[in-house]
């Protein structure tokens, strides 16, 4: 039992072993296909039905935040156990989910609950929170683990590539990459998140020169060190996500590589995709 509890939400998109593994409690946000309520807990809807569903969906479906209650609960039942809490969460812009939770601290008016947001979402969001459980199985105090997200959260780098923008900009989740919409071109883009939203980094014409031009952006932006922290994830391309995966590993042979998943609550805003984060140490 450690003395720091963490908590994330399901857009943190680890595999649930790694929650099991570090201890990492998560309060999931739910997808709404037309008047049907999934929970985002792998229970209720697998991510392969998720993404059958998609493509045979007329209407894109929409997805909500945890409740100010799911968060209470959660934190309640933590806090029997545990001196302390670092919630970490998907970025305010893309979400409210950071505020259900700061909604649910007032109401617990409970100092010792940390909320944290991330700015990131999906991969990047759960290497920062493997961090966070790791520091607390060692035993490191609140202000440690919070001082080393707060420095985390903003060297850490995402870069994804959607099969199609239609997702995205049905969604509303383009933010800053809006300019890309007007473009009456076949452009494959490499998008990126900053400031906490979603925003354009390359453009390319073609699915597998995106790819290619992500890797060699990568190579770009490390120094070439051992120490790369590396997760590559895929939303219903699992033979590229395979192949970004072995291009990671045998072009940088990264410290960490994580392979997962984009569950649906991404997955709805992303469509079929690939995406990768990193940092060095």
């Amino acid at each position: 039992m450690t003395a720091v509890a963490i908590v994330t939400d399901s857009t943190a998109d680890l595999p649930e072993e790694l929650y099991r593994k570090y201890g990492i409690s998560v309060v999931p946000l739910s997808c709404i296909f037309e008047e049907n309520v999934y929970v985002d807990d792998g229970l209720q809807l697998s991510k392969k039905d998720f993404y059958r569903k998609l493509k045979e969906s007329k209407n894109l479906p929409t997805t909500t935040q945890p409740t100010p209650a799911d968060f209470k609960q959660t934190y309640e039942s933590l806090l029997k156990n545990h001196g302390s809490i670092i919630s970490v969460h998907i970025s305010k812009k893309m979400s409210g989910t950071v505020d259900s939770a700061v909604m649910a601290r007032k109401e617990l008016k409970d100092e010792r609950i940390e909320i944290i947001d991330s700015g990131l979402t999906t991969i990047a969001l759960g290497l920062v929170v493997i961090e966070a459980a790791k520091m607390a199985m060692d035993g490191k105090s609140k202000e440690e683990i919070t001082s080393r997200i707060l420095t985390l959260k903003d060297k850490i780098h995402t870069l994804f590539i959607p099969l199609t923008l239609e997702y995205l900009q049905k969604g509303g989740r383009i933010g800053r990459a809006k300019g890309l919409i007007a473009s009456l071109l076949e452009i494959k883009p490499i998008l990126t998140l900053h400031l906490g939203e979603v925003s354009q980094f390359k453009t390319t014409r073609r699915w597998n020169q995106a790819k290619k031009e992500l890797i060699n952006s990568i190579r770009d932006m490390v120094t070439g060190s051992s120490n790369l922290i590396a997760a590559v994830a895929d939303a219903d391309l699992k033979n590229d996500g395979d192949e970004m995966q072995k291009e990671m590993s045998d072009t940088f042979k990264p410290q960490f590589l994580l392979r997962s998943e984009i569950g649906c609550i991404v997955g709805t805003h992303l469509g079929p995709g690939v995406a990768i984060a990193f940092y060095e140490e």
